[in-house]
């Protein structure tokens, strides 16, 4: 059986997972972590990911 998946299905789903890793940017997972799971499990769950991520720590200051 061949399944056919529309191409602005595909198109819309690689936009929505590039825009929440760009929301994501500054969380825990980054901008890449946060694009390969709203990829490769689908949009809403890279969303639900995103919302629950902290936010990332700032590098600690040295001392001199």
């Amino acid at each position: 059986m061949i399944y056919f998946v529309h191409p602005a299905v595909v198109f819309l789903w690689i936009a929505f997972s590039w825009l929440i890793g760009l929301l994501g940017k500054n969380k825990r997972f980054g901008f890449f972590g946060n694009f390969l799971i709203s990829f490769l499990f689908s949009p809403v769950v890279g969303i639900i990911v995103l919302l629950a991520s902290d936010d990332r720590l700032p590098p600690p200051l040295r001392r001199r």
